[in-house]
């Protein structure tokens, strides 16, 4: 291991991160410039409506989906998330109002339970740096109604005594592990084992998620690409998701048939388009690079 770090996650607030069509971006007033935003959804046994600025974004959005990633305009807005079917005007199951989206940044927004099994909404900021030569980031984030939990590597701590909604991160040679999540200062498996595979010059992040009494601690996998090279390269990744084949079964959030289809919009248009299907792994560009 070359580097580990250990960040606790930002305050709540931010989650208003969400895809926002023309529209509810021009009202929300941004001083120019863009973000790059993905969103999953990892409140177990809760499909919801996502709404931004009184508009409605994502329908019928299920457990264990993480969106394609996406340019929005920064800017200025307000985060509404009810449970599916039921009107705009009573309260929300998830909140969050004036909340600033920089421009620059590249966020994964994660609606998930807190320690106590409360929903809340937490944006992560994602490393977009480079990765030094023959290396790979490995980033884990405790979103789980679950106790802290200990990392392992082929038997061996890497990250210890992680709490809801913490993050850690280190820098390791490329190449594959043997991972799992235990329990912390215990042997207990969570999670795993299994074999991690971790391409030179990419960071993957792994969520822990759900709940251990509905339905499981579950996993899920993002991977951002390119950083290997110098900063101002080329963002190589495709936004979609990652090949089922090539992803260890653990880091599948859900099943096929849970993810189901969503309503995404684009930057500077209220068209639609369909989220993919097969899991919740994505792969994305750094996004803060020159296109």
């Amino acid at each position: 291991m070359r580097k580990t770090t250990c960040t606790a996650a930002v305050a709540a607030t931010a989650a208003s991160l969400v895809l926002v069509p023309a529209a509810a971006a021009s009202a929300a007033g941004g001083g120019g410039g863009t973000a790059t935003v993905s969103v999953l959804h990892a409140v177990p046994g809760l499909t919801v409506d996502v709404y931004a600025n009184g508009q409605e974004l994502i329908p019928d959005f299920t457990p264990g989906t993480l969106t394609d990633p996406q340019q929005l305009p920064a800017g200025s807005y307000d985060l509404a998330v009810f449970q599916a079917g039921q009107p705009s005007t009573g309260t929300p199951a998830i909140s969050a109002n004036d909340v600033e989206v920089p421009a620059g940044a590249n966020v994964t927004v994660v609606a998930h339970l807190d320690a106590q099994g409360q929903p809340k909404l937490t944006p992560f900021v994602n490393d977009t740096s480079a990765v030094p030569a023959g290396d790979a980031r490995v980033t884990v984030r405790h979103v789980a109604a679950a106790p802290a939990v200990d990392v392992r590597a082929g038997g061996q701590p890497l990250v210890q005594d992680l709490s809801n909604p913490d993050e850690a991160s280190a820098e390791v040679p490329a190449g594959t592990v043997s991972a799992d999540v235990v329990a912390t200062g215990t042997t207990n498996v969570v999670a795993g084992p299994t074999d991690l595979s971790l391409p030179a010059g990419t960071s993957t992040v792994v969520y822990a998620w759900g709940s251990p009494t509905a339905g499981g601690v579950q996993l899920a996998l993002q991977r951002i690409e390119d950083l290997g090279g110098a900063p101002g390269g080329v963002a190589a990744g495709t936004g979609g998701f990652l090949d089922a084949g090539g992803v260890p079964t653990w880091v599948l959030a859900t099943s096929a048939g849970a993810l189901g289809a969503a309503v995404v919009a684009g930057v500077g248009a209220a068209a639609v388009r369909s989220r993919r299907t097969a899991t919740a792994t994505a792969t994305t560009g750094t996004g803060d690079r020159a296109a």
